[in-house]
Parts: structure tokens; C-alpha cells; sequence
């Protein structure tokens, strides 16, 4: 190990490029998880969202598309469009103490719908990841049409 240590400084001056570019993956990793842990919401996989839903009664808001959630949503979830997504809405605000898990088709635009319901107030705020397609990847059961 010392001898790392010593034929390091020669090794950083004839590979500077190859030096700074691992310094650069190295403050980005740790800047990614210092983001990750600093979120208000969970990040959770498919088996966790059924965990959810079957022992605390999870309240799953899916804000895909309306024509993806038809093709197929998480079975009792109920849709919200996006641009009609409302945290303060009545209905939503009656599930504060409830579980809320965001889904989306791929995870990404569940992550704004999450921030928001966390400056709104919610505390329990989960999100599905990977979305609806980490969903099907684990086989689980879907449901089509509008409810």
C-alpha cells in the first residue's frame, strides 16, 4: 500500500487529464448522494410500493398521461394529470397522514410532483423508481382503463 502512495505523485504527473477527470466523477458522486440524501421523499421499488399499499393503505397518485395510465396503472391508483396536479387540492390534502406514492411512466417527473408535495406539507412521500416500467419489469399486477 505504501508503494501506492509513493509512485502516486508520478503517476498524477504523467496522466493529468486522466487525474482531473477522475477527481471530476469523484465530487460528482458525492455531490449526487449528498442531493439523494438530502430529499424529503423515498425513492422506493416495486415490492416496498405493495408493502405500502397493503399494511398502511397507501394512497398511489399516478400523474402519467392519461393514454399511458389507461394502457395500464398500478391497480386502485388514481390518476392526476400533471398539469392539474394540486397539492393543496381538498382531496389530496385529506391524505396528509396517509403514505403517497407518486408514479409516472419513468420516474423523473414523479421526482417535481414529490418536491411539491413536500413544500405542501406531506411528510410520508414516496416515489415509484423507475416508474411504471420498473413496475412491469417485476411483474406486478396492472390494471386498464380509467380506474
Amino acid at each position: 500500500m505504501s508503494d501506492f502512495f509513493h509512485k502516486l505523485p508520478e503517476f498524477v504527473g504523467n496522466h493529468p487529464w486522466l487525474s482531473a477527470l477522475f477527481a471530476i466523477l469523484v465530487v460528482a458522486l458525492i455531490v449526487g448522494e449528498i442531493l439523494r440524501l438530502a430529499q424529503k421523499f423515498k425513492s422506493i421499488n416495486p415490492s416496498e410500493v405493495t408493502l405500502l399499499i397493503n399494511r398502511e393503505n397507501a394512497l398511489v397518485v399516478d400523474i402519467s398521461p392519461h393514454a399511458n395510465f389507461e394502457q395500464g396503472h398500478i391497480p386502485g391508483s388514481r390518476h392526476v394529470a400533471m398539469s392539474q396536479f394540486d397539492p393543496e387540492n381538498k382531496n389530496l390534502a385529506k391524505a396528509r397522514d396517509l403514505p403517497i406514492v407518486v408514479v409516472c411512466r419513468t420516474g423523473q417527473t414523479a421526482k417535481g410532483a414529490a418536491q411539491r408535495l413536500v413544500k405542501a406539507g406531506f411528510t410520508r412521500v414516496h416515489i415509484l423508481h423507475g416508474g411504471m416500467h420498473s413496475w412491469r419489469q417485476a411483474n406486478m399486477p396492472m390494471a386498464t382503463g380509467k380506474r
